[in-house]
């Protein structure tokens, strides 16, 4: 997958900008708010009982990324989830540059309208740094996933990594790059 610059990238730069620095009564462009890293996770816990799990989730988060995943493994031992140290439980991929905003671009223009019932993202999932993550449920809502292959549906976290430490301005700025939050009225509602 060759990546380009994203259009949401030019965007960014050419538009987002200027926006953000009069709204944020900012005036140095540094100091401005700017997307760092997106990095998406897949707990794949029943690999531990079926290897092929691993190797499938693995190979649909490359596919929906653009980059190869790396395999987690387990930090400690915990008896009650029959986990050892060192077992393979999950996937991950950190996007940077000119594929972070392709990702997002994709993200928001053709998967999350394929969620049923969406009706938006919750805005207050920000961790108090100015990071945000939401779950997705399936995989499928990707159009890289052929859906005729998948044997099982595979949830998925993505945090998105800001560098400002202000969640009033990390959402902003996710705001501007176009993401679905709910209106604040709303968010009761399907919570």
């Amino acid at each position: 997958m060759a990546v380009a610059t994203a259009q949401l990238q030019e965007r960014f730069n050419k538009v987002l900008v200027p926006e953000l620095k009069t709204k944020l009564g900012r005036e140095n462009v540094h100091s401005i708010p700017r997307l760092q890293k997106i990095v998406i996770n897949m707990g794949v816990g029943k690999a531990l009982v079926d290897k092929n799990r691993m190797e499938q989730s693995a190979e649909q988060l490359s596919q929906i990324a653009g980059q190869k995943a790396q395999v987690t493994k387990a930090k400690k031992a915990v008896s009650g989830f029959r986990l050892r140290e060192n077992n393979e439980i999950g996937c991950r991929v950190t996007l940077r540059g000119a594929r972070m905003y392709e990702f997002l671009e994709r993200l928001i223009n053709i998967a999350l309208p394929r969620i049923r019932d969406f009706r938006g993202l919750n805005p207050k999932s920000f961790d108090g740094n100015g990071n945000y993550s939401f779950g997705v449920t399936e995989q499928l809502i990707f159009p890289e996933i052929d859906p005729d292959k998948v044997n099982f549906t595979q949830g998925m976290d993505i945090t998105f990594v800001t560098s400002t430490k202000s969640d009033d301005d990390g959402r902003e700025l996710l705001r501007l790059l176009g993401m679905p939050f709910r209106e604040a009225n709303e968010s009761r509602a399907g919570s």
